[in-house]
């Protein structure tokens, strides 16, 4: 893949590559006419296969965390669907990436780590973006939605800090038996189907093999490649693109406040991001 790059360049390639695939959920999310419910079932049982077949000895590296982890990674997808279709694509996904600061407040009280003053200022920058995604007239649809996302975001969180403490190697395992959750979750919704048109079909198809399965291969590939700061840097264009699509396939363009609360929001990831590099460049450093 890619070998006429040098190795680190192809990891950067894989990441951002990744990041691309994982834009383009919400466009696909609504333009399917079928509910969050029977949309999640169709596109988590195709992942589930994709990750058996890309991750066969993986998948098999189960414990009681990965089990708790695969929960919260049900919720993470179901949530964030269910909220696409509520609310702005632009809400949903920039909602959904509050995680990290979730996981500011939680780690050290779950895994007694020491809470640095400094994410004080992170926490209050970020919740000032949030607070932006409130405001305006949007009617009962685009809050409850936005509640779902905020729930999404806190699941994303508990997620991250299972894999955390569980360690990498469950982390496919983890994903692979979330999407079985899924869909055993989502199956209620099935006998509603009257018909499944084509074009639903090939986007849910597109959604379970690529956006996901496909998307979490290649991001894996580029992880072994570059460092942990640069992969979370990069794969920020996630929510970047995915309102671009939205806008573009879909019509639908996100408020002013949505937009000045989308950028806060990636404002104090990357401070995050920085910050948490410099923590662990000056442990490494005081180590050697």
């Amino acid at each position: 893949m890619l070998n006429f790059l040098p190795v680190h360049q192809r990891g950067i390639f894989a990441v951002i590559l990744a990041g691309v695939i994982w834009s383009t959920g919400g466009i696909f999310i609504k333009l399917i006419s079928l509910n969050a419910f029977q949309l999640s079932f169709f596109r988590s049982l195709l992942a589930a296969a994709v990750f058996a077949f890309l991750f066969r000895i993986e998948v098999t590296k189960i414990n009681g965390l990965s089990i708790l982890s695969s929960v919260f990674y049900a919720g993470i997808l179901i949530l964030f669907v269910a909220a696409t279709k509520m609310t702005s694509a632009a809400n949903a996904i920039f909602l959904q990436y509050t995680a990290p600061f979730y996981v500011l407040v939680l780690e050290p009280l779950l895994l007694k780590t020491k809470f640095d003053r400094m994410n004080l200022v992170i926490l209050i920058i970020c919740f000032s973006g949030m607070f932006l995604f409130f405001m305006g007239d949007f009617g009962e649809g685009y809050l409850y939605g936005n509640l779902v996302a905020v729930a999404s975001g806190v699941c994303f969180a508990a997620f991250l800090l299972l894999v955390r403490k569980n360690g990498n190697e469950y982390q496919s395992a983890s994903i692979f038996w979330g999407n079985i959750i899924i869909a055993l979750i989502c199956s209620f919704s099935l006998p509603e189907i009257v018909a499944l048109n084509s074009d639903d079909l090939i986007m849910v198809s597109y959604l379970g093999v690529f956006q996901i399965g496909i998307a979490y291969a290649i991001f894996s590939y580029g992880l072994k490649r570059v460092t942990a700061i640069e992969a979370s840097l990069l794969s920020m264009i996630e929510p970047v693109l995915n309102p671009v699509w939205v806008y573009f396939g879909y019509g639908e363009s996100p408020s002013s406040y949505s937009i000045i609360g989308g950028i806060i929001i990636i404002l104090a990831l990357s401070l995050n991001i920085y910050l948490y590099g410099r923590r662990a460049k000056a442990v490494k450093d005081l180590i050697d």
